[in-house]
């Protein structure tokens, strides 16, 4: 964390001053600072802290930061630091003055960001849509090109279907941008069903091979099974997830979220997603190539693991335009 940008937040009693670490464009305050700025016990504010992150209202990893801090002994601790959303969230649970102080400074602050921001990202946001939609045009007569004119050099004729494999991407993330995006084009029911039983036997032989601590694939608690059966669940005889690609992303995301193994939990959902999808027939397209690159496969699983979990329904969405059958 840099310490570089510091501003000097003074309430209104003018009793207590505290310093104001900005980093990743975020403020960051330690315990015993937000205890000075609310005003209350340290075990009340941690009660609370704790709380936020037992009811899942905050991701512990993104809002929280160790930093080197020196104490009046002199010898330097390892300290947490709580970012903008955790200190404001703590106002709202907190009931004293110096709590409805902070939060309309907070408010004022963010108010006036968003007012000065709001034009500049309209302008941004117009350019980067008609980039797109230039884009997306040259490609489809790029695509045209192929099927309607004899092109005799081989390595122009690469080139363009290159280009034009970009069409769908392109669609992919602009029905993104626009929180458009459907399941759809999918393989229906999946003739194979991956069993807890057999998934335990795969990942022991993945050990021997890929397995590079004695912690990889070690079960912490019952969540992995639970990973394995939700895939499957139905209501009213109807299963919540009808077709192979719905079942096998939600397979990727659920291990990958769990953390159900001490070591090894993103190659382990990485391999049972590809896994599933072979034994359902369609690892591979009509031409035998992946419907998922590996690069791709690496991205999509890291992107789960920092994801929110308000975020699910949009990475299924994702991953299923993936491998779907217009991929």
């Amino acid at each position: 964390m840099n310490n570089s940008n510091i501003e000097i937040y003074q309430l209104e009693d003018g009793k207590t001053e505290i310093n104001v670490q900005l980093d990743r464009e975020t403020v960051w305050l330690n315990l015993n600072q937000i205890v000075d700025l609310f005003d209350r016990d340290k075990s009340v504010i941690s009660r609370h802290i704790n709380n936020i992150f037992k009811e899942q209202e905050l991701d512990k990893i993104s809002v929280v930061a160790k930093n080197a801090t020196t104490a009046p002994d002199g010898k330097t601790y390892q300290v947490d630091y709580y970012n903008l959303d955790v200190i404001i969230s703590v106002g709202y649970r907190v009931k004293s003055k110096r709590g409805t102080q902070f939060r309309i400074w907070a408010n004022n602050i963010l108010k006036e960001y968003l007012i000065n921001a709001y034009a500049l990202n309209e302008r941004r946001l117009k350019q980067k849509s008609e980039q797109l939609k230039e884009l997306q045009e040259s490609v489809k007569i790029l695509s045209k090109v192929i099927n309607y004119k004899a092109l005799t050099n081989d390595e122009s004729i690469g080139l363009l279907n290159i280009i034009s494999d970009y069409a769908y991407a392109l669609d992919i993330l602009d029905q993104y941008d626009y929180q458009r995006l459907e399941i759809k084009d999918t393989s229906g029911k999946e003739t194979y069903q991956l069993s807890y039983n057999e998934a335990i036997k795969l990942i022991k032989i993945a050990t021997k091979a890929h397995g590079n601590s004695n912690l990889f694939g070690n079960e912490k608690d019952e969540s992995f099974k639970s990973s394995i059966s939700t895939i499957y669940q139905t209501f009213g005889g109807i299963d919540l997830y009808p077709s192979i690609e719905e079942k096998a992303a939600n397979l990727l995301y659920f291990i990958t979220k769990n953390h159900s193994f001490s070591d090894g939990n993103k190659r382990i959902a990485a391999f049972l997603f590809l896994f599933f999808l072979e034994r359902n027939g369609i690892l591979f397209d009509g031409n035998g190539i992946k419907r998922i690159a590996d690069n791709t496969l690496v991205a999509l699983t890291l992107m789960i693991a920092v994801s929110k979990p308000a975020e699910k329904d949009t990475m299924i969405k994702v991953i299923v335009n993936l491998i779907n059958k217009k991929n």
